[in-house]
């Protein structure tokens, strides 16, 4: 492991022209799906979501539409926040939009909910472990934010507000959204896990893949 590699800002060409390009696609696309995947394991888990999942939740009870076009439209309409905010989209910010939302839809296929607390609990915990895993090899791939993780930087560039700050009240705001369509049996030990676990899961595991740029 190279703890001196670090994340880059790049435009969209400068994205694919720093070295490594088959390697980073891999590598974005399995942690897309991974991340993806993840989802539907919180969502079978049944012991409460992500606070963006909660709105993707709610959104598809009021919307009577599947969690993939519910996740995929919410992201081109959260990239449409951008525009003021002068966010530059890359070729990971696309595959995100498309990507995590296909796979989450491939996951609930394939799996359901199962009876017992303890089987509930492993897949909540598991979820959260491999949103972590997806999360840093997509970022580690350094080829663009998503459209969440740039609506977050974007505010925070524009606001001058911490990213902590921002960060938390997104959260919050998609949180309290969400509940309000989906009702509070969406809330439970795995918002309170998710929360706080992954911030630190994906900072310790993104140093062991993040691909380093081509020196110029």
């Amino acid at each position: 492991m190279n703890t001196s590699i670090e994340l880059v800002q790049l435009g969209p060409l400068a994205q694919l022209r720093t070295g490594k390009l088959a390697r980073r696609l891999v590598q974005l696309m399995v942690g897309l799906f991974f991340y993806g995947v993840s989802m539907a394991i919180m969502i079978r888990g049944d012991l409460g979501l992500s606070p963006w999942d909660t709105l993707h939740i709610g959104l598809t009870e009021r919307l009577s539409l599947s969690f993939s076009a519910v996740v995929i439209g919410l992201s081109f309409l959260v990239l449409l926040l951008w525009i003021p905010l002068r966010e530059i989209p890359g070729l990971g910010t696309i595959a995100n939009a498309i990507v995590i939302g296909l796979s989450a839809d491939l996951g609930l296929r394939m799996l359901e909910t199962p009876e017992g607390l303890p089987a509930r609990l492993v897949l909540t915990v598991g979820g959260v472990l491999l949103c972590g895993l997806g999360s840093a090899l997509y970022i580690g791939a350094q080829l663009g934010r998503g459209p969440r993780d740039g609506l977050m930087t974007g505010l925070h560039r524009v606001t001058g507000l911490s990213l902590r700050l921002v960060r938390t009240g997104l959260e919050v705001a998609v949180l309290l959204m969400g509940l309000a369509l989906g009702g509070l049996g969406l809330l439970g030990i795995g918002t309170v896990l998710f929360s706080l676990a992954i911030g630190p899961l994906t900072q310790a595991l993104l140093p062991w893949v993040l691909v380093a740029p081509r020196q110029r």
